[in-house]
C-alpha cells in the first residue's frame, strides 16, 4: 500500500484523493485549511509555499501530486513560489512529482493541440503554466511529469468549471443557462474521473516520466452540444442557451477579478479548442469515460 500525498482539495484534488483511497492507498491531503480526517484520507494543514513543512508532509510519500488551485486571478502571483516549493519538496524526498495540469500554456490558435505543440501562450496566465513546466522538466534532481486536461466537469466540478453547476443546473430545470463565453465552436472537456484515473497512471508508470501527457477525453462538443446532451438525460426540455457578449464580460471585469481574467481567455471558446489524446491513451492505458456515462454520472 502506497503512501499518496495531494496538495490542494479542489474538484481536481478530492476526485483524485476518492480515486486513490478506492485502490487501497494510503491518501494525506494538504491544503491551508485542513480538514476532518474520514474514509482513509489524512488531511493536514499546511502552506505549500513553505518549502520546509511542505517537505515534512510529503516525506515518506511515493508520489506527489500537485492539484492545487489558487485563485483565477492570483497565479501570476501565487503560482511561482508554491510551484518552486513542490519541486523541491519532490526533489528532497525522492517522491514522484505528477502535476495536475491544463492547455493554457499551448495558447489559442485553432489547431489540434497535441503533447508537443509548442507552448507559446501570450497570456499571462498560460505564459505561467508553461514556465511551470519547463521549470520541472529542466530539473535533473527530480523524477516528474505534467497530466494536461481540458476545462473539466463531472460530479464534483464546483463553480468555477465553465461546465459547472452553474452551466448544468438551469438545463436541467428548464430555465435559460448564461454562460460567459463563445458556445459554438468544439472544445475538449476532460471527465473528472478520467483525469483523476490519468494523473494515477502517470505517476506510476516510469516511462511516462520527463514529459507531458493529455488527460484521455471524449469526443470534442461545443456549449450547445454538451448542453443538450445534458437535457436529453435529465428528461428536460432542448436546452436554451444564451451566452454573455464578450463586452459585457469585459464590463464586468472592471469590478470583477474573476471576469477579468475570463475575458483574457475567452479566445479558447472562440475558435476551436481541441486536443488530441492518442499518445496518452496507450502510455497510460486508459481510455476516456463515453460521454453517455460522464453525463448521467455528472447529472
Amino acid at each position: 500500500m502506497d503512501q499518496h500525498v495531494i496538495v490542494g482539495k479542489g474538484a481536481v484534488g478530492s476526485t483524485l484523493a476518492q480515486e486513490l483511497v478506492a485502490r487501497g492507498h494510503r491518501v494525506r491531503v494538504v491544503s491551508r485549511s485542513g480538514g476532518v480526517d474520514s474514509a482513509g484520507i489524512e488531511h493536514v494543514a499546511v502552506d505549500a509555499t513553505d518549502t520546509e513543512a511542505l517537505t515534512a508532509a510529503v516525506s515518506g510519500a511515493d508520489v506527489l501530486y500537485n492539484c492545487a488551485s489558487p485563485q483565477y486571478w492570483r497565479w501570476t502571483t501565487d503560482w511561482p513560489p508554491l510551484s518552486a516549493a513542490l519541486l523541491d519538496a519532490a526533489a528532497r524526498t525522492g517522491a514522484v512529482l505528477v502535476t495536475a495540469g491544463n492547455l493554457y500554456g499551448y495558447g489559442a490558435h485553432g489547431a489540434v493541440m497535441f503533447e508537443d505543440t509548442p507552448m507559446r501562450a501570450t497570456d499571462a496566465k498560460g505564459a505561467v503554466r508553461a514556465r511551470m513546466w519547463l521549470d520541472a522538466a529542466a530539473r535533473t534532481d527530480l523524477r516528474t511529469t505534467e497530466v494536461r486536461a481540458a476545462d473539466y466537469l463531472g460530479p464534483l466540478a464546483d463553480s468555477q468549471a465553465m461546465a459547472g453547476p452553474r452551466f448544468v443546473r438551469p438545463i436541467v430545470s428548464g430555465r435559460t443557462t448564461r454562460p460567459v463565453v463563445a458556445v459554438d465552436q468544439p472544445h475538449s472537456w476532460t471527465y473528472l474521473p478520467d483525469f483523476a484515473r490519468a494523473l494515477v497512471a502517470a505517476g506510476a508508470t516510469p516511462q511516462a516520466w520527463g514529459r507531458a501527457w493529455h488527460v484521455p477525453t471524449a469526443e470534442p462538443l461545443t456549449f450547445r452540444e454538451l448542453g443538450a446532451r445534458f437535457a436529453v438525460a435529465a428528461g428536460a426540455r432542448p436546452p436554451r442557451i444564451r451566452p454573455v457578449g464578450n463586452g459585457v464580460v469585459r464590463a464586468l471585469g472592471l469590478v470583477s477579478p474573476l471576469m477579468r481574467e475570463i475575458a483574457d481567455v475567452a479566445d479558447h471558446f472562440t475558435q476551436p479548442f481541441v486536443m488530441d489524446t492518442t499518445a496518452s491513451e496507450r502510455m497510460l492505458g486508459i481510455t476516456a469515460t463515453p460521454w453517455e456515462q460522464a453525463v448521467k454520472e455528472t447529472l
